[in-house]
């Protein structure tokens, strides 16, 4: 299967430097530099994934994340000069599925298009259901439990909620996450699973203690 990936940048540099890694890795690329228009091809359903930058001409990528989202769950890769926690938060609560900094390498954005398009098509979980004190992950249906409560977890927090669970009291470094559960084959962002593991707590409400944090080592959970 060939994907199509969708790039909304208006900087024709950034566009030049990053097309030929793109499709030379395989991919089929299209590109444009306005929000409106951006959103437009978005919404065809054509794309596998979206690269989004957020200073557009037109509309902001967040403006255009957020009006997709009504309507698709295409995966979107984040492209920004901003790196303060609350902008990543920001985009990851809006819908994003990964965020990316510039300047950037082509390498290294192709390594996490490779990986998101791994998790976003992937095949059927091997393990169906686990559970690890009130939580219950049932990885066929993508759907956590909290007790009676359902979850609403976004698909990167799924995924490393239930790598947790599958094994509780296992202290996963953080570049031990970053290669399981985003597929980074280099030294990624550790931010990204620090702002991840801090919504999760949020989400678990009375139980975020579950999420334990071994200074110096990484993260585990633990059943109460």
């Amino acid at each position: 299967m060939v994907h199509s990936i969708l790039m909304i940048e208006d900087e024709p540099r950034i566009r030049n430097f990053v097309l030929p890694y793109l499709q030379k890795a395989g991919y089929a690329v299209d590109e444009c530099g306005d929000g409106g228009e951006g959103l437009a091809l978005a919404k065809t359903g054509k794309y596998s994934l979206v690269l989004l930058d957020i200073m557009l001409p037109g509309m902001s990528g967040d403006e255009v994340l957020r009006e997709l989202r009504k309507t698709s769950q295409v995966p979107v890769i984040m492209l920004t000069a901003r790196s303060e926690e609350s902008d990543i938060v920001l985009g990851f609560d809006t819908g994003a599925d990964d965020y990316i900094t510039k300047p950037f390498s082509p390498r290294e954005l192709a390594a996490r298009v490779r990986a998101l398009l791994t998790r976003a098509y992937p095949p059927a979980p091997a393990a169906p259901v686990v559970t690890c004190g009130p939580l219950a992950l049932h990885g066929a249906a993508l759907t956590a439990t909290h007790g009676a409560e359902k979850l609403s977890l976004t698909p990167k927090e799924f995924d490393l909620l239930f790598l947790l669970c599958e094994h509780p009291d296992t202290v996963f470094s953080r570049e031990e996450l970053l290669s399981r559960v985003w597929g980074y084959e280099f030294a990624g962002d550790a931010r990204t699973v620090d702002t991840h593991i801090k919504q999760l707590r949020e989400k678990l409400g009375a139980s975020r203690g579950m999420l334990v944090t071994v200074w110096g080592k990484g993260y585990k959970i633990t059943a109460p």
